[in-house]
């Protein structure tokens, strides 16, 4: 009964300042809201990372020719001709875990087909496991086989936006495509992937053979890169250390010297990439947190005038039998009640403005239960916090000089 009444009370003397109350709450709305939308815009943003880089494939290791260090390209990284088709074998004949290789050549080509022309920058020369490795099935026909890999065949598979630029509205398979002036048949159409990390087209792009990438197009004798997939992730960075140790054999290379070729695996690759968003993530939680702060600070205070302005109403309350700690009790209901209904409200103006964001900038957002659910009790507690000053002091009162409080 008496743990009734004192929430009545609470609830009363809230009811009775409605102007206070919310703009009391107004820093915990805020705050909150901040929070939730500043988090969501990191996860979001992070997630979207992730997601592009599982788009390389699953359980990859890129290897590329050339050496690269922080410090910069050293020897021509992706370019320098330092990988052979017999190190792809190698690597795929002589390591257990890899379970497919991926030669690759990479090069820019003028496409024409019919009274249409494009240019791209994503001509890959690839295996027939290419497709399986980076997960990228094929819309309309098929890719090529083993055979086109090994006869050099006119072959070539493409993404959207060269379909749409060459042949618009039109079905692109069986149709001759000119490559350099080398004609090849488009085979297939690969479903989009949308751009990358660094905002290119990965749609514009087109895969022939590397055998006829090598012959009839650029003419190298050497790889660019070479794409390796293992057969599940705990394999990643033991393969990696076996596909450095195997090259080395191969290439000759003794420390002190310096390696030809520069081999990430995967999860490498997302540590780097995800690294400057979870810093991101912090910087923009700990700012809107800040207002949090500031909030409780503003509930600290006007539950210090709220304890001034009724010093008789509690001296009444101990004169006919309340206790100090119901006092205590009742202004920590207040407190947490506006940081609780603020936080609440605060998660729903929160969520509003990160799919805001998302809908008019074009900024992914992600909200999670986990941010919520912290966002609502962290702002519980700072009203407890803030709230307990003014409370205790309210319960120490001496009900004698209370009651001649004018």
């Amino acid at each position: 009964m008496r743990l009734d009444n004192t929430f009545k009370i609470s609830f009363r003397a809230l009811r009775r300042n409605k102007m206070r109350s919310l703009l009391t709450a107004l820093g915990i709305i805020f705050g909150v809201a901040a929070v939730i939308a500043m988090v969501g815009i990191g996860n979001g943003a992070r997630s979207q990372i992730q997601a592009q880089i599982a788009s390389l494939g699953e359980n990859v290791i890129l290897v590329f020719a050339g050496n690269w260090s922080p410090g910069g390209v050293k020897s021509g990284w992706g370019g320098a001709g330092t990988l052979t088709v017999q190190d792809a074998e190698a690597i795929k004949n002589e390591i257990s875990r890899v379970i497919a290789v991926s030669p690759e050549i990479r090069s820019g080509a003028q496409l024409i087909a019919g009274n249409a022309n494009w240019y791209t920058n994503n001509l890959l020369g690839e295996s027939e496991d290419y497709f399986d490795i980076r997960q990228w099935p094929v819309a309309q026909g098929a890719g090529f086989s083993d055979e086109n890999v090994r006869n050099a065949g006119k072959v070539a598979v493409i993404g959207q936006t060269i379909a749409k630029q060459l042949y618009g509205d039109e079905n692109p398979l069986g149709k001759i495509m000119r490559i350099k002036n080398a004609p090849f048949i488009v085979i297939g159409v690969l479903a989009p992937k949308g751009p990358n990390l660094g905002g290119q087209d990965q749609d514009d792009i087109v895969v022939i053979p590397y055998t006829s990438a090598m012959k009839r197009i650029t003419g190298r004798t050497t790889l660019n890169s070479m794409v390796v997939q293992v057969g599940k992730e705990s394999d990643l960075n033991p393969a990696e250390v076996q596909v450095i140790s195997l090259l080395q054999q191969r290439h000759k290379i003794v420390p002190p010297k310096e390696d030809d070729f520069t081999v990430r695996n995967q999860e490498e690759i997302a540590k780097v990439a995800t690294a400057s968003t979870d810093v991101m993530r912090a910087l923009l939680g700990a700012t809107a947190s800040v207002s949090l702060l500031v909030g409780g600070i503003g509930i600290m205070n006007i539950m210090l005038v709220s304890v001034t302005e009724r010093t008789r109403e509690i001296g009444i309350r101990i004169a006919v039998g309340a206790h100090g700690k119901d006092i205590l009790l009742q202004f920590l209901i207040e407190a947490a009640t506006l940081s609780s209904t603020g936080g609440t409200i605060g998660i729903l103006l929160g969520i509003g403005a990160a799919k805001a964001m998302s809908y008019y900038k074009q900024w992914p957002s992600l909200i999670s239960l986990d941010s919520v659910v912290i966002a609502f009790l962290f702002s519980a507690a700072v009203g407890i916090f803030f709230g307990f000053y003014p409370a205790r002091k309210a319960s120490q009162l001496d009900p004698i000089e209370a009651l001649r409080y004018e």
